[in-house]
């Protein structure tokens, strides 16, 4: 029968898990250890509430480990956690010494992979965790956006959406990590144009709680205000002015110079060369005037 793709479908259908004892000659379920598993350091999921642990733990201690968890032998005697640390971990809290565990054997790179994959399966992970899961794997497997959309099953613009958050301040990144704000807040806040008002915004919303729609309609007030000012900077006159500068310093350095200014008279100034004989002119220029 022919095989479906996995990925994006959960763990199990990823690694083709059967309930037997041995899996296509490379897996097999048995009761392992505890003190031989140890977890993956490089697992995406950083934060695991204490609370929901106590509570699987209770349910563990009642009921057993219902889902295995799955593994790889690493040394003799010795496994590594590929899904199912909570369950690891619950366990140890209920006081178990063994654990039902699938024992799988892939490279590392594989392993990597199924790890990074399952855990972007799981609904309480956060934004920023799932952002930078997506982000890893486009690094590390070189993957393309349209590539890593179908291995993870979620919509190209989903994936999109999600790597964006990447680029939001450290500080509204980490608020949204401590679920202050939700994903839709930080889809509106990322398109305020300017840093500083992008995060005094953001303390605002934490601050009143707005609604998603309000700061949507905050950000593109924002935004046309500073358009707005954008436009009075470019008044003609002004325009004309540094227009004239800008050809002035072209005649000077034998180059073309871009001046740029803001609307409160702050600016730079551009040397543009289009040859290294062009750069050497323009230092030529410079160290005439220097000396």
């Amino acid at each position: 029968m022919e095989k479906k793709s996995a990925l994006g479908r959960g763990l199990g259908a990823l690694i083709d898990i059967q309930p037997t004892v041995q899996t296509s000659g490379s897996s097999l379920i048995d009761e392992v250890e505890l003190s031989k598993i140890e977890a993956n350091p490089d697992q995406p999921r950083t934060n695991f509430n204490e609370e929901a642990l106590q509570e699987l733990a209770a349910s563990i201690a009642e009921l057993g480990v219902v889902q295995p968890i799955t593994i790889r032998e690493i040394a003799p005697e010795k496994y590594m956690i590929i899904a199912g640390e909570r369950r690891f971990r619950a366990s140890k809290l209920a006081g178990l010494t063994k654990i039902p565990a699938y024992i799988k054997r892939v490279s590392d790179e594989t392993m990597m992979e199924m790890a990074l994959v399952e855990n972007i399966q799981r609904e309480d992970l956060n934004a920023i965790e799932i952002a930078l899961t997506y982000q890893r794997l486009l690094d590390e497997y070189k993957f393309t956006q349209e590539k890593l959309s179908e291995r993870v099953g979620k919509k190209r613009a989903t994936v999109a959406n999600y790597l964006r958050l990447l680029k939001l301040p450290a500080e509204i990144q980490l608020g949204l990590t401590k679920k202050e704000i939700d994903m839709g807040h930080a889809r509106a806040l990322i398109n305020v144009q300017d840093p500083t008002k992008m995060i005094k915004l953001y303390e605002e919303v934490v601050a009143k709680g707005y609604s998603v729609r309000k700061v949507e309609e905050l950000v593109r007030q924002l935004n046309e205000e500073g358009e707005a000012k954008e436009k009075k900077a470019s008044d003609p006159e002004i325009q004309k002015a540094y227009s004239q500068i800008a050809d002035r310093l072209s005649s000077i350095f034998g180059a073309k110079v871009k001046v740029d200014r803001n609307e409160k008279g702050k600016g730079k100034i551009s040397l543009v060369f289009s040859s290294d004989e062009e750069l050497e002119n323009i230092l030529m220029v410079i160290d005439s005037i220097k000396n």
